[in-house]
Order: C-alpha cells, then structure tokens, then sequence
C-alpha cells in the first residue's frame, strides 16, 4: 500500500513525508531550545541535540496529525501529501524517536529533563482534535510547547530552574498566543461555519484583536520591567522596542498580514534577546 497519495517510489514518499516540516512552524521550538542552552551558559552538544531532536519530533507530530485530522476526520483541507497509512506511519517514527530522546535525557539527566520534555509531545499529538477545540487551549498549545522547549533546553544544560529562563518562558507564553490569537482570526468565518471555537469565534474579531494585543503589550511590559530590576539584561529592552514598533503597524494591518508581520517580528524579538543574552558578559567586561 502506497505512503504518498501523489505519485509513486521512494522520491514520492520521501516528498510527501517531508513535506510535513513546515520551518515557520518548526524553527521557533528549536530555536527556543537553543536559547535555553544559551541561557544556561554552557553547552553540552549531546544532551542539547538530544533535546533539539525531541523538539522536531514533537512538532513534526503535531503538523501530521493535524493534517491527518483535517484532512481524513474533519473533511476540512482539500489535500494532504500522505495516505492514512503514511500518516500512521509518520506518526509511529516521530512518536518513536521522540520517546528514544526522553528516554536518554531521563538517563543522562536526569527525570525532571524527561518531564520537562514529554509535555511537548502530548500537546502535540492532542492538539487535533482535542485542544484546538477550545479557545484558551487552541491558542496556548503551541506557545507552551515553545516555552517548554526553551525551559526544557536550559535545564537538560543546568540540571536546575532558574528565574530568567522562567520568565523567558512566561514571556514567550504571553507575546505568542497574542500573534496566535491574531492568526486564528484569518479563519474566522469558516471557523464560525463549522463551530470551532477560537478566540475570535468566542468573542468576536475585535474583541480577539483587543485580547490579542493586551498579550502582547503584557509581555513586553514584562521584559522591561525584569530588564529594570536586573533580572534581564538590560539589552532585552531593545527587542521589547523592535517587537513593538512592529506590531503598531501590525494593529493596523488586517489579520493575514499582521500575522506575517508578528511572526517575523517574534523571530527578530529572539534574535535580539539572544545577542543580549550571548554578549552580555562582553558589555560587563567593557
């Protein structure tokens, strides 16, 4: 039985299984990882891909599923790239190599790496048809399991929480499911047709806008405040600005293109803030 419903041969089925790495998606998770070891200020290169591993694994589950889920169960994409039988498939593999790196952290780490792990994989593979039913789980899903991961990618290095990588995290929560409000109010109407309840189906598009941004304001609040404390380094304000006169444009653009305005402007937020994190033992030096 065929893996690809377009064509035929490994070249086929290797397309159609890669097709499900969506780097928009994808990069942010690892990224945030990435940060974490940052944070931690050492950098063990086996546990840390370890962790990067179980981070694709997660989020390439959650994008089969949830074109399996669309595609077969809801009726709702015109097409997906693999068959039932390759989704399972896809599935198994991610599922399998995830559980292989959570079992190395939980051995080389110890067992709160493991279970600062494992949470990821479970809002993924939940995601469809469970979470994104709900307005509060359909737009904190994937802002979690980005805060898990940048968590989860500092512990495996310290073996120990800290405050600035938890509130990296909160920070991330709060400025993600802002742009993820945003982006789910694109959907508005056919969400509205088939009753799925986001944010801007429970509460209107304006509404949801105003909640949105209330997040994202909220965040950047939050870094200047810790930043002013020194908690964060002080250069973290500089990507609070950036974020911000990004997203005033964005207030005015309508929600497909203020979502690919917000989404690029989180990349340069995480830019900055690791260039602020990475240099700032320099600027004390100095």
């Amino acid at each position: 039985m065929s893996l690809a419903r377009h064509g035929a041969g490994v070249g086929a089925t290797a397309r159609a299984f890669w097709s499900q790495v969506h780097p928009v998606f994808m990069l942010p998770p690892l990224a945030a990882s990435l940060f974490g070891a940052v944070l931690a200020g050492r950098f063990a290169p086996g546990v840390a891909a370890l962790h990067l591993v179980a981070m694709f694994a997660a989020v390439y589950t959650a994008h089969v599923k949830d074109g399996y889920v669309d595609f077969y169960l809801r009726d709702e994409d015109d097409d997906h790239p693999l068959t039932e039988r390759g989704c399972r498939l896809g599935l198994a593999a991610s599922t399998t190599a995830f559980a292989v790196c959570a079992l190395a952290l939980f051995v080389l780490v110890d067992w709160a790496a493991a279970a600062l792990t494992v949470p990821t994989w479970l809002i993924a593979y939940y995601h469809a048809p469970q979470l994104d039913t709900n307005p509060v789980t359909a737009t904190t899903g994937y802002p979690l399991g980005i805060a898990l991961s940048l968590l989860g990618g500092f512990y495996v290095q310290a073996e120990a929480l800290a405050a600035v990588p938890v509130g990296f995290a909160a920070v991330f929560l709060a400025l993600l499911s802002g742009i993820k409000v945003i982006d789910d109010a694109t959907d508005y109407d056919y969400d509205r047709s088939i009753r799925k309840r986001t944010v801007a189906v429970a509460v209107g598009p304006d509404r949801a806008a105003a909640v949105a941004y209330s997040l994202m304001i909220a965040a950047l609040l939050v870094v200047v405040a810790l930043a002013a404390a020194g908690i964060f380094p002080p250069g973290t304000v500089v990507a609070a600005l950036a974020f911000a006169a990004v997203a005033a444009v964005a207030r005015r653009a309508p929600p497909k293109l203020a979502t690919m305005l917000l989404i690029r402007a989180s990349y340069v937020f995480l830019a900055v803030l690791v260039a602020a994190v990475w240099f700032e033992p320099l600027a004390r030096l100095g």
